[in-house]
């Protein structure tokens, strides 16, 4: 498999306090990755990162192409793309409005915007039955659906995603990860990071452990998630916790 996205040596600083200190990995197109570990590990510092919003010493490559000093929406046009952890949906604008506005970089396309957002509404039919509704109004599953669906518009090839299972129920996390799983029928990479490492493990293909800033740990999903240390210090509560 061709290496998609490669983080060499990076180091993310906010004044003296470094957040992440020389961190490297690499996610293989058509593969899911998860990047897992305590709050504070600085996780979400390499996500942000990764897509341009901060400041980065070291290397990072996308496609084989150094794009560590190319701006945000440079990257997004490449093809990355990033679901925060709070989502930043636009409240007062529609479902069909916030998927409108994901295609922003492609806004000359459109027929194939119109063609793409049907596409959505097909994978998520729950959007389609709200897709005139205030994104504000949406619950926390639809919010995430909603998130996940303006970041398909863009026509990402690797898609990060930042705590897509946050504050939701057991039941809804589950069909999250399933339909985090399903994009690489679409031709979808995915980056991961997650504070459920149970369920992140068990729908990655390879795992990082990252802690103060530092990755300790790393090896394919299934060996981390059968290796005894690492389950009694992250895979001790259930699912959903």
């Amino acid at each position: 498999m061709a290496t998609l996205l490669s983080i060499e040596d990076v180091t993310v600083s906010y004044g003296k306090a470094e957040a992440v200190r020389g961190v490297s990995l690499t996610v293989e197109a058509g593969q899911i990755v998860t990047v897992i570990g305590p709050n504070g590990a600085g996780k979400t510092s390499l996500l942000t990162a990764a897509i341009g919003l901060l400041r980065a010493g070291g290397t990072i490559r996308f496609d084989g192409n150094d794009i560590t000093r190319v701006e945000t929406e440079g990257r997004v046009e490449m093809g990355l793309c990033l679901v925060p952890e709070r989502r930043e949906l636009f409240a007062e604008l529609s479902v069909h409005d916030n998927l409108l506005l994901g295609a922003y970089t492609r806004r000359r396309e459109g027929n194939v915007i119109r063609k793409d957002m049907e596409g959505i509404f097909e994978r998520f039919p729950r959007l389609a039955e709200r897709r005139t509704q205030k994104a504000g109004t949406l619950s926390g599953g639809e919010r995430q659906m909603l998130a996940l669906g303006r970041a398909l518009m863009t026509k990402p090839r690797l898609l990060m995603l930042d705590e897509p299972s946050l504050g939701l129920a057991p039941l809804i996390t589950r069909e999250i990860f399933r339909i985090i799983a399903s994009l690489r029928e679409i031709g979808v990479s995915i980056l991961l990071v997650e504070q459920n490492a149970r369920a992140a493990l068990e729908t990655a293909d390879f795992g990082y452990i990252m802690e103060t800033g530092e990755i300790n740990h790393s090896g394919p999903s299934k060996t981390l998630i059968n290796d005894p240390r690492l389950v009694s210090t992250y895979l001790g509560g259930s699912e959903g916790e």
